[in-house]
């Protein structure tokens, strides 16, 4: 497939491109995200039993009809359970090439399910973007996340996850373990990273918003994380490492998520994804 150069035009990306996920072509590598497991399937963690795969969507509403994507039919969609504390997450699976600077950028908007005749403007508690990365040193999940809303009251700032999620064994060949770090714990606030997204007036609205995270792989820390107008130093906040795990040498996973704060499903949608690098 030849690129049309435009697509690049809403990105502002690193001099080398891996790739450029743009969903009205398919799926484009993004999968399901599920618990580890040995032998069985009921060994996941319940915390991670039920996450939701993505969906392609051109994003029909009851009002208005079917709005499509950005700047096209179709966008990636998340969606969590109708249930408090549900999540949703995709994962593209690659590795790293060189430990250098990269840069994931995405056009987003996040909605609940416009089951109210209202703006539930808080229905949402938040979603975010992470790796999942390993080299010769550490094994790290680096996250950043945007706090939308708890129990009923808008918050609007960007964390980091720095405390590290305890560890379980999974079976009994001791070959297996995993870690809940989608918890809704362990975040530091970004400094100066508090802002409000546009919300438009009716539950059915969606707007799209930018978003940009650099992070230094020879460092293992967020350098800057950008939405819209607005740019967050993240270079303070050290995300929380864990051992090295077999068979993973090179391992970079670029994975989103979202959550959903009342029983009611969130949503997640993002226009396309560019990830760059330096070299």
């Amino acid at each position: 497939m030849i690129l049309n150069e435009r697509c690049f035009d809403k990105f502002e990306p690193l001099p080398r491109i891996i790739y450029h996920a743009d969903f009205d072509t398919g799926y484009n590598g993004f999968t399901e995200t599920i618990g580890n497991y040995e032998g069985t399937l009921d060994e996941i963690i319940p915390e991670m039993a039920d996450f939701r795969p993505p969906q392609l969507s051109n994003r029909p509403m009851w009002d208005t009809g079917t709005a499509g994507s950005l700047d096209g039919t179709y966008a990636l969609k998340l969606a969590t359970r109708p249930r408090k504390g549900s999540v949703a997450v995709c994962t593209k699976r690659l590795t790293w090439t060189k430990l250098s600077r990269i840069r994931m950028e995405t056009w987003f908007g996040i909605k609940s399910e416009a089951t109210e005749l209202r703006l539930s403007e808080t229905d949402v508690r938040g979603f975010g973007f992470l790796l999942d990365l390993q080299d010769d040193r550490l094994r790290m999940l680096p996250r950043v996340r945007y706090l939308h809303a708890r129990d009923g009251q808008k918050i609007g700032k960007w964390q980091v996850k720095v405390e590290k999620p305890g560890k379980r064994d999974i079976g009994t060949r001791g070959e297996t373990v995993s870690i809940n770090h989608y918890a809704d714990e362990g975040y530091a606030d970004i400094p100066n990273g508090q802002h409000e997204m546009c919300g438009n007036e009716l539950a059915s609205k969606m707007n799209w918003h930018y978003l940009s995270v650099t992070f230094n792989l020879a460092t293992m820390r967020f350098e800057t994380v950008r939405c819209n107008d607005i740019v967050m130093n993240a270079e303070s906040l050290a995300p929380f490492e864990i051992a090295i795990m077999p068979n993973l040498r090179g391992l970079l996973n670029t994975i989103f998520f979202v959550e959903t704060d009342v029983d009611k499903r969130a949503y997640l949608y993002l226009d396309s994804v560019l990830y760059s690098t330096e070299g």
